[in-house]
């Protein structure tokens, strides 16, 4: 990598292709005993890219109010001034920036104070899991020596103990403001019909207590048999642990091609196949739910249409089944006109989709700010990973939650438009926060 604006320190990172294959999870487990606080977990939808990743040897913390490009310029400075040692092009080794930005960055974090308006890491030690091979890559700071010392850290965490401690007994599950919330959307429903925008999605949160320290191993375990068809993501910071099982892609980017995802409108599983191709069929007939996904596939269309050279979206969207909810999806996809064109860029500029934020942006944005009373950190929000090739994918950090010692909070939405009611959005909230809430241990 060709030097550009030299950092204060050289980052160093030497790629291998490992010869045995540990279990991912296990691994993350492992990994406690050396780097709790600083561990992160990411695997995609379709399994074939998993990270694991430990340590830290750079790290940003999000202060610019374009906390976009503020990134975009820390990493090109950092990746500028770099050596990789590596005999792979695989996508996701060598240095790899993992994070996630905060949801909305003019909002003051309390709750989410660890995690202010986002954060990103480079680890110092990473393995990435392909389908058919797994690389470690080692990054050091300050020269060759930092990565040999390094690799010694690997040795031990690869015979560390792989035990996933027990989830504690959850003792109590508290619903924050639910009828305020219902009222908030009634409010909602009456800014849409005078027209200050088409759409808005609100959120709402649960409040968990549990005996003992919940630990995200064990949460990560339950989603991983749970949540096959999700993106399942940790990132430690300190104590706190933001987690969850993802069905929505952000955007893609594997060199000039992309791949982002319109996900909106949806409805429970049924109890059994009759009823769940009924439900199916009724979603992708229903008015108000196409409505909703038309929005999110129009702004999507207008925002990456400049950025590309034909852009692909299918005309009708098909069903995405999870375990316990069904979704509409269109996929769109495309080549980037512009070969210095970035992942951030592309995240910027749909951040957030009406999936989570609403249409028109910047008034259902505001209509959020009014009526939720709640900050949400990074539920909502883009996290996911770049390499110092440019690759990379950012997910929607939805079906989450925020764990700290004893405690977790876990937040749902829904999108409402002029045919909304509060009653049937607060069940849709309910059926949203089932992933996280089984996998701690309620129902």
């Amino acid at each position: 990598m060709k030097e550009k604006t030299a950092p204060a320190l050289k980052l160093v990172s030497k790629v291998i292709k490992c010869r045995t294959a540990p279990d991912p999870l296990r691994l993350f487990t492992a990994g406690a005993a050396h780097f709790y606080g600083s561990r992160f977990f990411w695997q995609d939808a379709d399994r074939e890219t998993v990270f694991v990743g430990f340590g830290c040897v750079w790290s940003c913390t999000v202060t610019a109010s374009d906390g976009f490009a503020q990134m975009e310029d820390e990493w090109r400075n950092l990746k500028g001034a770099g050596e990789v040692y590596s005999g792979t092009g695989e996508t996701g080794t060598g240095p790899v920036l993992f994070g996630g930005f905060a949801f909305d960055g003019t909002v003051a974090k309390q709750k989410w104070k660890t995690f202010g308006q986002g954060i990103f890491r480079v680890p110092q030690i990473l393995f990435t899991f392909k389908k058919d091979a797994v690389f470690l890559t080692v990054n050091g700071c300050g020269g060759t020596e930092s990565v040999q010392e390094a690799e010694e850290t690997v040795r031990s965490l690869l015979n560390g103990s792989t035990a996933f401690p027990a989830l504690p007994l959850l003792k109590a599950v508290k619903e924050i403001g639910s009828d305020e919330w219902k009222k908030s959307v009634a409010t909602a429903v009456e800014f849409i019909r005078e027209g200050r925008m088409d759409k808005v999605v609100l959120a709402r949160k649960l409040e968990l207590a549990f005996d003992g320290v919940v630990s995200p191993d064990a949460v990560l375990a339950a989603l991983s048999v749970q949540q096959h068809d999700s993106y399942l993501f940790v990132l430690e910071e300190g104590s706190e642990s933001f987690i969850g099982a993802s069905p929505e892609r952000l955007v893609k980017k594997t060199g000039r091609h992309i791949l982002s995802t319109c996900l909106a409108g949806s409805i429970k599983r049924g109890r059994n196949e009759a009823e769940d191709l009924e439900l199916g069929k009724a979603l992708l007939s229903d008015q108000k739910n196409l409505s909703e996904h038309g929005f999110v596939v129009s702004m999507i269309r207008q925002v990456l249409e400049p950025f590309c050279n034909g852009l692909n979206v299918p005309d009708e969207p098909v069903l995405m089944r999870m375990r316990d909810i069904q979704h509409l999806y269109t996929p769109v996809t495309g080549t980037v006109k512009d070969k210095d064109t970035t992942l951030f860029q592309l995240v910027k500029a749909l951040h957030p989709t009406p999936a989570l934020g609403g249409i028109p942006r910047q008034p259902a944005m505001e209509a959020i700010r009014l009526l939720e009373k709640m900050d949400r950190g990074l539920y909502g929000a883009p996290i996911g990973w770049v390499d110092y090739r440019g690759s990379g994918e950012f997910c929607v950090g939805i079906r989450s939650g925020l764990l700290k010692e004893d405690r977790a909070s876990l937040y749902a939405g829904c999108g409402v438009v002029k045919e909304s009611e509060p009653e049937e959005e607060y069940k849709e909230t309910s059926v949203k926060f089932t992933p996280m809430l089984r996998a701690l241990g309620g129902k």
